[in-house]
């Protein structure tokens, strides 16, 4: 079975639109932190967030008046990919396309505004317009309802590999007849909750830059938006193989498993390799498996350019993975030190001979998981 992708779309802290936010991305450009304040007297942290104008075309819909943030990133880049495509839903085809959708946080503003209103003053208290952004399949289910789609909807939960592992469920949906389409959505929205979370476990950051592959794990940005890919059954970038991934238990152990997934996906010669590194302990674990496992080719994250949007992440990754076949090059990587071990994009790098580019991710718990895409058939 030959899968490609059909139609994509973007909502990042740059804006939204694939082709704007990849412009943008190779002309070395990066999103500018905001402060997010949490309690009063409490911290504040840095993160990037979505502008107001990324979202000036969602169109005006009573179901998108009171939904949270992730669901507003996920409609608007759930209905450009499917634009992109050129693909209406209508009475004929609203079965034959299924939607999975994948997250990390959830809709988590709305969940602490929720349970906080119950501690403050008690159960009685307990909003009703509240608790249904409080699941983590409400972005989906607003996304399926406004775009009309009947078919099949799951949501995934997971860390940052979730949005690859999506893929791979959404590859095996299509071996069903039935469906002649699968929508691939990741969203995540920021919140000083969070924040604060990452920052207990120390993977967060008082200050950009993020700067990826260092000698020493500073930390990440946190970020939020949305990435759609809508796989069918044709289109110039084909999905040429997905990897079932692997757990790690120890923090040590996950070069390993990351060497075993990139020794399937890759050749050893000419690939783009987009990474999932983000300041933090997965960077000298990717560094350790890419140069052991890939002889050649250009290695990028997006992360300092973006920041970490953990559930988006994967799906963010086969956007420039496919974007980076499409045009033959990658952007250059922002903060990155001179790396004696294997290549890092810089600007006006160019891999014509590139015969595909494959995504990484590796999740802060566990996860790990990846997949090539190609340009033939």
């Amino acid at each position: 079975m030959s899968l490609g992708i059909a139609g994509m779309g973007w909502v990042t802290p740059l804006g939204s639109g694939v082709e704007f936010v990849w412009n943008r991305l190779r002309k070395g450009e990066e999103a500018i932190a905001e402060k997010l304040d949490s309690q009063p007297g409490g911290r504040c942290y840095a993160v990037f967030r979505v502008p107001d104008a990324a979202l000036a075309t969602l169109p005006r819909h009573p179901r998108l008046r009171r939904v949270s943030a992730i669901s507003r990133f996920a409609t608007a880049a759930g209905l450009e990919a499917l634009q992109s495509a050129g693909i209406k839903v209508e009475a004929n085809n609203t079965e034959r396309i299924a939607l999975v959708f994948a997250i990390s946080n959830g809709g988590v503003t709305y969940t602490r505004r929720f349970y906080s209103d119950i501690v403050k003053t008690g159960p009685q208290s307990a909003s009703p317009l509240l608790f249904p952004e409080t699941v983590f399949n409400a972005p989906a289910s607003h996304l399926a309802a406004l775009l009309g789609i009947t078919g099949a909807s799951y949501t995934l939960v997971g860390d940052g590999a979730v949005g690859l592992l999506a893929i791979r469920m959404a590859e095996d949906l299509m071996t069903n007849e039935a469906l002649d389409y699968c929508l691939v959505v990741g969203a995540e929205e920021v919140d000083w909750l969070l924040c604060d979370a990452y920052r207990q476990w120390r993977l967060l950051r008082s200050q950009p830059p993020i700067e990826p592959f260092g000698q020493s794990a500073r930390g990440m940005i946190l970020s939020e938006g949305a990435g759609a890919v809508l796989l069918g059954r044709s289109g110039s970038i084909k999905l040429g193989k997905t990897h079932p991934g692997g757990d790690y238990r120890k923090r040590s152990k996950a070069a390993d498993v990351l060497k075993l997934v990139l020794s399937d996906l890759s050749d050893g010669v000419g690939d783009f390799i987009i990474a999932s590194a983000n300041g933090t302990f997965i960077d000298k674990a990717e560094c350790r498996a890419i140069s052991q496992v890939v002889e050649s080719g250009i290695i990028y994250t997006f992360k300092p350019a973006l920041g970490e949007s953990v559930g988006a992440g994967g799906i963010w990754q086969v956007i420039v993975a496919a974007q980076a076949l499409r045009y033959g090059e990658l952007p250059p990587l922002l903060h990155a030190p001179p790396q004696p071990l294997f290549r890092i994009a810089r600007a006006g790098d160019r891999a014509i001979t590139a015969r595909g580019a494959i995504a990484i991710s590796c999740g802060l718990s566990q996860q790990i998981a990846g997949l090539r895409l190609s340009t033939e058939s």
